[in-house]
């Protein structure tokens, strides 16, 4: 697998080795040693996969500590445009996002740690699946707007399928507000 910086801080792209022959291709989505080795000390607690017909967005979410995820997603089938944002204060990229085009023949996934918001558009019928750091944590669930206009998030889908849910979460501007 070849791991890749992307421009957030601490978001990388791996690209696995890719075997074809005349039956097909296969890949190795995971494994613990390169993982180790590329300096990486989380451990994957809980594997989740969803399904979105093409023009759903789905996002912009994230766990609050101390059930904050780590999350390493790939498209299985299909295509999307997928969005990590980063809201860790300290960090040089805070605020700023990036949109990664994967799908599910070439095997691309991203890497995506804790302390960022995440989200995809489907830009076809997509298979999504994603290895998390922590398990799911209702009580830790929050989420931006995916259409802050703050962001300015191009997510190339005209007229997007978005849950009544995720149509009411705060402004990026709103999360960092004193109380």
């Amino acid at each position: 697998m070849k791991f890749e910086k992307t421009t957030l801080q601490d978001v990388f792209l791996i690209k696995p080795n890719i075997y074809h022959d005349e039956r097909g291709h296969f890949f190795e989505s995971f494994n613990h040693d390169s993982w180790k080795k590329q300096g990486f000390n989380n451990t994957f607690v809980q594997d989740n996969q969803s399904f979105s017909k093409k023009g759903v967005v789905r996002g912009l979410h994230f766990q609050l500590a101390p059930y904050a995820q780590g999350k390493l997603v790939r498209v299985i089938s299909g295509r999307v445009l997928d969005l990590a944002l980063d809201l860790r204060p300290e960090s040089l990229t805070f605020g700023k996002y990036e949109l990664f085009d994967i799908d599910g023949i070439n095997g691309t996934m991203v890497y995506i740690p804790e302390g960022f918001a995440h989200g995809f558009a489907a830009l076809e019928d997509s298979v999504f699946h994603y290895k998390c750091t922590a398990q799911y944590n209702k009580a830790s669930e929050a989420g931006l707007l995916w259409n802050d206009p703050s962001l300015n998030i191009s997510w190339g889908i005209e007229n997007p399928i978005v849950s009544e849910k995720d149509q009411l979460l705060p402004l990026f501007e709103d999360l960092y507000k004193e109380a």
